[in-house]
């Protein structure tokens, strides 16, 4: 007796494993050790080993669903079925496959970063950290399965309940529905809205901080000073530190061996007022207070998501415009940029049209030879409201001067529409537009000189990057090869990168969240040096020359 306990013992705990492990789909596991070994391949960005175990994760995951559903559809188009033998040796042999492709694919991830972050002058990685990514990856595979599981097991309770009192056909299809509606309540409602929360909130927390190093300014002149109409606590952080900084007039005049006016720059915070269009009407008079209207140019610039707005873009532009500038901004949020596109991506909209029609609808009363010149400036999510605040045939009659967007979002109506219809031979990533007197197309290579094109009267540049994926994410990449992809590629994208149904929807995803993680220069990071030569091409400034930009360009280098 007491010799059959010691080997019956042990034995409960591997017939459950084993269980456990039967109950895989073999064609599921296929798949999915598929979609894992080529969720290794590169991208736009270089990932560190966590993000890239939880999108192999839910690559694995992805494609695990998909060879299940293969073999539901074998089984009901009633198909030849293999013996219980022959099914156990596939599910052996698969299993071999797929580890030993897993083993080698995970072999040469790092060599597969490495294109990516030879590109953006980044140092060779040795090792991409292979044990930790299986286990993370394998981890966050069985969590998604338990939740898939989980599902089964509501929508059979729920249909078997409602069995009583419907026919099998319509309970079966009512408790799917209410499983559905109950897991995805359960998501958007805990999951999502309460991540976005906390986000907002601690954006918020961070923006209300005030540096001690940021004194209020003195100058009666500068927004939040004492003859401000605007409190300074209450232009946020990235307000307070756009006012504090950026080129003095004898900055730009010891540059230029000349004198210089201080750069007129207003900004008004999220806190100062209650609605967009009180925000707008506050932006409107600070400006005419501070002689905004009085300068040769005038730039409406909408921020990011978290009210940011680029030095790298606005100290270049108001040197290169001798300081006889003023810029006016107006914050509509504090996520940031890529959270609020996937989350909601009218975030800043209402903020950039108000702000737009009170500065232009003023502007226009103005008489045309004593008035500035009226251009627009956006970043990522500020690029696609500063698009979206203006219809180009509203203001046809009385045209803005131009506009230079970076890094526009791919949901940018404006932007997608000039992609689309770009002439054929230009490639999605640096398009050609009809003539190209009106829109042009550039990247770290200035492509703004373009052979027989001419500018007209308004000139809108739109500065990006090839390895942007704030700019070329395109959630039909998940089943389709975007145009982006097809040769001849961008100089900032890897040879290396090929397109995979899901897993590079996936993979592009996860780009976004890091995009501003590369180096300046590339992926959503935009260097002061394209911005001098987009800018040179927008306002066509007076008196600056080669010479001059090239010492800007040196100037500039290596400062953000």
């Amino acid at each position: 007796m007491e010799h059959v306990q010691q080997t019956d013992l042990p034995r409960p705990f591997p017939r459950h494993l084993l269980s456990l492990l039967r109950s895989f789909s073999t064609s599921g596991l296929l798949v999915g050790f598929l979609f894992f070994a080529v969720s290794l391949t590169p991208s736009l960005i270089p990932r560190p080993y966590l993000i890239q175990a939880v999108i192999s994760g839910f690559s694995l995951a992805a494609g695990y669903a998909i060879g299940v559903f293969l073999r539901w559809l074998w089984s009901f188009f009633e198909l030849p079925e293999p013996t219980v033998r022959r099914a156990r040796t596939l599910k052996i042999a698969a299993a071999i496959v797929s580890i030993a492709a897993a083993a080698v694919f995970l072999w040469q991830a790092a060599g597969w970063q490495n294109t990516v972050r030879h590109l953006m002058g980044l140092e060779s990685i040795e090792s991409a950290e292979p044990l930790r990514i299986g286990l993370v990856a394998g981890l966050l595979f069985v969590a998604l399965v338990f939740l898939a599981r989980l599902f089964r097991l509501t929508f059979r309770v729920l249909s078997r309940w409602l069995q009583y009192f419907l026919t099998r056909p319509i309970a079966n299809a009512l408790g799917g529905l209410i499983a559905l509606a109950l897991f995805w309540s359960v998501a958007n409602g805990v999951i999502f809205k309460f991540a976005l929360r906390a986000a907002d909130s601690s954006f918020q927390q961070l923006d209300a901080l005030i540096d001690p190093d940021i004194a209020p300014p003195v100058d009666p002149a500068k927004t939040g000073s004492d003859a401000s109409l605007l409190n300074w606590d209450e232009l946020g952080r990235q307000g307070r530190q756009f006012i504090a900084s950026g080129p003095t007039g004898a900055e730009i005049g010891a540059f230029f061996g000349g004198a210089a006016p201080d750069p007129v720059r207003v900004y008004v915070g999220l806190n100062s007022a209650e609605t967009a269009q009180d925000r707008a009407k506050l932006a409107l008079e600070e400006l005419k207070r501070a002689g905004g209207f009085e300068r040769k140019s005038l730039f409406i610039v909408v921020p990011t998501g978290t009210g940011w707005i680029d030095p790298a873009a606005l100290d270049t532009l108001e040197y290169l415009l001798h300081g006889d500038v003023a810029s006016v901004a107006v914050q509509y949020s504090y996520l940031t940029s890529w959270l609020s596109l996937l989350v909601e991506p009218g975030y800043g909209s209402e903020v950039a049209n108000a702000l737009f029609d009170e500065i232009y609808g003023y502007w226009t009363t103005l008489p045309k030879d004593r008035r500035p010149k009226l251009y627009l400036h956006g970043l990522s999510l500020g690029a696609m409201n500063s698009q979206g605040s203006v219809d180009l045939f509203d203001v046809i009659s009385d045209p803005f001067q131009g506009a230079l967007w970076s890094g526009p979002p791919f949901q940018s109506a404006l932007w997608l529409s000039v992609t689309a219809n770009r002439v054929p031979d230009s490639p999605a990533w640096l398009p050609r537009y009809r003539d190209s007197s009106i829109i042009r197309f550039t990247n770290q290579e200035n492509s703004l000189e373009i052979p027989g094109a001419r500018w007209g009267a308004m000139r809108i540049v739109y500065l990006q990057y090839a390895s942007d994926p704030v700019t070329f994410f395109d959630p039909r990449s998940f089943y389709r090869e975007p145009d982006w992809m097809k040769a001849p590629r961008g100089p900032d994208v890897s040879p290396a990168l090929s397109w995979f149904p899901v897993v590079t929807g996936l993979q592009l995803l996860a780009d976004m969240a890091l995009a501003t993680t590369s180096p300046i220069g590339y992926g959503h990071v935009y260097a002061p040096e394209h911005y001098i030569d987009s800018w040179m091409a927008v306002t066509d400034p007076k008196g600056v020359t080669a010479a001059d930009v090239g010492r800007l360009k040196a100037e500039f280098k290596g400062k953000f």
